[in-house]
């Protein structure tokens, strides 16, 4: 089994990179399976490249999360490129862009459902970058991970910026070497439609007070209230 010309054309399309050896890419795309029942002819798999582009998409998606939250601490930016470059994460994107279609299986993993399965759409992804460094360089290693990668960096985003318990943890340790302590001080309404009211203290101090229609709501609100204080706070001391 080979790609064809054009198969090549629509991967690369969807890349956003056209290949000078797409020997490389081949390889990329090349599970050890198919080599267990198609051995010799030259071909490797791609578990050498796989390990290449786990060090390739750290470093690139760091460098795209660095400038797309300029503001966000290291611990933040860690969080959000463990997210991106999970094994879930890299699924995902490889679904995104269909990657299974090309992926040289052998003929028993293919009938279990390989083409579908997280680690193996990871593996190819990460050795798709692999062979993309070293086909192009950094620069287009970068291009394609900012087209790939775009949509999970601001999914990214829109729960990190809302995950206000985290970042008050995060925030209290370091300003103030103390552990957000949140307690439920009320709730009130029927069972289909009650409401929690949640308060959360730093060092003995109430910092938020908050009601929503679940705990976890109410403290994720109050955790964001304190987090306005705790960081004007630190502000002001400035």
């Amino acid at each position: 089994m080979t790609l064809k010309e054009h198969s090549y054309a629509a991967l690369e399309d969807r890349l956003g990179h056209t290949f000078a050896d797409r020997s490389l890419c081949e390889a990329a795309l090349t599970h050890k399976s198919w080599l267990n029942e198609a051995p010799g002819g030259g071909r490797t798999d791609n578990e050498r490249l796989e390990f290449l582009g786990d060090a390739v998409l750290a470093l690139v998606v760091s460098d795209l999360l660095m400038k797309r939250f300029p503001d966000r601490s290291e611990g933040e930016l860690s969080k959000a490129r463990a997210v991106v470059v999970s094994e879930a994460g890299l699924a995902r994107t490889a679904q995104g862009i269909e990657l299974g279609q090309w992926i040289f299986l052998g003929r028993g993993e293919d009938q279990a459902g390989g083409r579908g399965k997280a680690s193996i759409l990871s593996d190819a992804l990460e050795a798709l970058m692999g062979a993309v460094y070293l086909d192009g360089g950094l620069e287009a290693a970068r291009r394609v991970a900012a087209q790939l990668f775009a949509s999970a960096i601001e999914d990214v985003e829109t729960h990190t910026r809302h995950d206000y318990k985290s970042r008050l943890q995060e925030r209290s340790q370091a300003l103030l070497q103390a552990t957000p302590q949140y307690r439920v001080v009320g709730q009130e309404g029927p069972d289909h439609d009650k409401r929690f009211a949640v308060t959360i203290s730093l060092g003995g101090r109430e910092y938020g007070r908050a009601v929503g229609r679940s705990k976890k709501e109410a403290e994720q609100s109050a955790a964001a209230q304190a987090l306005a204080i705790l960081e004007g706070d630190g502000e002001a001391a400035k």
